[in-house]
Order: structure tokens, then sequence, then C-alpha cells
């Protein structure tokens, strides 16, 4: 079956990238069946053959659909499927869920602590982050400054048991913006949230700060949503 037969429909009027088109071919076949729990996928040779990309791309897209939680890699054996569905998404050693609850129980309250505890020092380096951020085109590059960004809000908040907290998740914070970002195209989005998080703090209101960094975690959960679970609409060709 070749690429363009099949290809993820997203709610955002985008172009959708290679590895999306070919994520969304091999999660529509795990769905409908055609790649049963307990069957192995074709060996990359055979997919990259048959879906006309490159094995970077492909590879992209099956670390996509571990990180679902659709497949499992066996090291010398290949890649496996182990559910029909996705449940909840897996980054590093968190699911999904799990990470964005502690997220909102931790990550509001210390965007309003942090408008009234900041340093100037706190603000220039914010200031330095977000910059470099709506700057940077490199999508890794991007999601090390994200999750730089979380630790800078929880270092002026200068309580070091939060700063602790977000180091502990760190790793799955940079799994989960980089997973946002290749298949939610957040960044720009994502970087005005942080301006207004930046904004709020700057002008030492408590409340916008945790405002802010509410609605940014709302958008969070709302694109993951929308990745996990997305309409099941006819999509065309792309051109």
């Amino acid at each position: 079956m070749n690429l363009s037969d099949s290809q993820t429909a997203f709610r955002v009027p985008r172009r959708v990238s290679a590895m999306e088109a070919v994520l969304g071919h091999l999660r529509d076949a795990i769905e409908r069946g055609e790649y049963a729990v307990g069957d192995k996928l074709p060996s990359e040779a055979e997919l990259c053959r048959s879906l006309e990309v490159s094995r970077p791309v492909l590879r992209e897209a099956l670390r996509a659909l571990q990180t679902m939680g659709l497949t499992v890699s066996r090291t010398g054996k290949g890649t496996f499927v182990v559910a029909s569905a996705v449940q909840d998404p897996t980054f590093g050693d968190y699911a999904a869920g799990d990470l964005m609850e502690v997220r909102r129980h931790v990550e509001i309250p210390v965007a309003g602590y942090a408008a009234t505890r900041r340093t100037p020092e706190d603000l220039d380096h914010l200031t330095h982050v977000l910059r470099r951020m709506e700057e940077e085109t490199d999508t890794t590059s991007w999601v090390a400054l994200d999750t730089l960004f979380h630790l800078a809000v929880a270092q002026a908040a200068r309580n070091p048991v939060f700063r602790r907290v977000i180091e502990e998740i760190r790793d799955a914070l940079a799994r989960q913006s980089a997973f946002l970002n290749e298949l939610g195209g957040r960044r720009e989005q994502s970087n005005r949230e942080h301006r207004a998080i930046v904004e709020a703090l700057i002008a030492g209101s408590a409340t916008d700060a945790a405002a802010a960094m509410s609605h940014h975690l709302d958008r969070v959960e709302t694109t993951l949503t929308d990745i996990v679970r997305p309409p099941r609409t006819e999509a065309g060709p792309r051109a």
C-alpha cells in the first residue's frame, strides 16, 4: 500500500509530515486488525520499501507507536503489536495521565509562588530562555529549552523541593514535549503560552502566573488527547 493512500487527520489545518503519515498508516492498520496483538510488523526494510520512505522517517514513526503503547521493540527480533488501541501514552517511566496530574498539582502553584519570589536574575534567565525558544527552529534544541524553561520557573519559586520534583520528571517532560511537537505542531502556540507565563512573573501577579500555567497545561492536555484520539474522518491523498 502506497503511503499516500492513508494519512492522519488533524483538527488544525497544517501540513502532515512524512513521519505523521507513516504513523497514521501503521496505527490505522493496527486499529483495523490488519496487524493483530502478538503480530510482528514487517521489517524496517520492507516497510521503507512499501511506504516509500527513508529509514529515519520510519524509525521516528515506530518510536511514536511504541510511545502510544501500541507496539514494543524487541532487540534482534523486531517490532510487535501489544495493543489494538491507544490508551495512555508513556513518556520514559511515566504514563501521560500520571504526568499531567502531577504537573497540574505542582507547576500551577509553583508559577504563583515564582511570581512573588522571583529575583531579577530569575527574570533575566527566563527572558533569555524564552527568546532562544522563539528563535529556535530545531525541534531537539527547542525541546531542551522547553525543559529548561520549566526548571527555571521552579527555581524562581525559591523552594528546592519544587525544583527537585521537576528534575525527577525532566526526562518525561522532554519526551512529552518532543512527542507533542512532532505530532501536534505545538511549538509556536507553546511559545506564546510561555511568554504569557513570563509576563505574569514580571508583573509579579501570582494569580495571573497560575492562570497562565494552567492554560498552558490545558493546551498540552488537549493536544495530547487530539493525538491519542484523533477524529475519524476520511482524508484524501496529500497534494
